[in-house]
């Protein structure tokens, strides 16, 4: 096996391509900035303040690809290559516009107050996977706390009127019937669909993929130990959020993890598909994963 150290991590672009150094003498929210100054990264909570937004907010801007990171710094930390800041700021539109697009509220009350319904109504609506949270967090009661992007919210309301109102569809009917919770399962497709969107590289995208399966599959999907070492290295971090608790954090590790047979068996076929590119990519350069 090649070496696979922080290099295999440091030289991936988090949000693909990035543009190069900006030009000399280009204004930063805090004041100029002139000369080679201008090419030089910046970490996370400038970035999110350059931009006028909260770290979470920020977080989010980045989980959705609007903002797409830079190669790592050596300690492993994101970084913002000032010429994305000002790509970012130059499409956001109008002030606020940008903090608009990343708006998210907590809990279904705080939703259903977005859509115009009652909260009974919104979490029907969620569970049935009409609206698909963005997010979650864990409250002192170590019960999920799902969110929701508010642009998207509204996007529904406009879209789906019909939804707000009157008697629920058959085919809800019967989920409700059956206890059926969409939430979880949605949120995890919406969050490796994103994951693989910032990268291109075939390990890498192997590792979001083996990330969300459950420890027997991925044993039996990837019997070879050093590849399993290089997935869990390539793998992504827990979102924005995460709890460190760790009874908070078991119950957040539980949403990461692919739970019906179809949706597993969904993700252990496409981490199958993902290694044989991987695989392949190893033999013909020598460059990436075990040989």
């Amino acid at each position: 096996m090649t070496q696979m150290g922080t290099a295999l991590r440091d030289d991936v672009a988090a949000g693909g391509d990035v543009a190069g150094g900006a030009a000399a003498g280009r204004a930063a929210a805090g004041g100029a900035v002139s000369g080679g100054a201008a090419d030089v990264p910046v970490g996370g909570v400038q970035a999110a303040g350059e931009l006028g937004l909260s770290r979470s907010e920020f977080a989010r801007a980045v989980q959705l690809g609007i903002v797409r990171a830079g190669p790592r710094s050596l300690a492993g930390a994101a970084r913002y290559a000032r010429a994305e800041l000002d790509r970012v700021r130059s499409v956001a539109g109008p002030p606020g516009a940008l903090r608009e697009r990343v708006e998210a509220v907590a809990g279904a009350e705080a939703a259903a107050g977005v859509v115009g319904v009652g909260p009974s109504r919104f979490t029907r609506l969620a569970r049935c996977g009409h609206v698909i949270p963005v997010g979650y967090r864990i409250n002192r009661y170590r019960a999920v706390v799902w969110l929701y992007l508010t642009a998207e919210l509204r996007s529904f309301a406009a879209r789906e009127p019909g939804m707000l109102r009157g008697i629920a569809p058959p085919a809800d009917r019967e989920l409700m019937a059956a206890k059926a919770d969409l939430r979880p399962r949605k949120w995890r497709g919406r969050h490796v669909g994103l994951l693989l969107r910032r990268t291109a590289d075939p390990w890498e995208r192997a590792a979001v993929l083996a990330s969300v399966l459950p420890e027997g599959e991925l044993l039996e999907a990837v019997p070879d130990p050093a590849e399993r070492i290089v997935l869990a290295a390539l793998g992504p971090p827990p979102p924005y959020g995460h709890p460190q608790v760790p009874a908070a954090a078991a119950v957040a590790t539980g949403l990461l993890t692919a739970g019906p047979p179809d949706e597993v068996h969904w993700y252990r076929t496409s981490l199958d598909f993902a290694l044989a590119g991987a695989r392949g990519q190893s033999k013909s350069t020598g460059e990436r994963g075990p040989t």
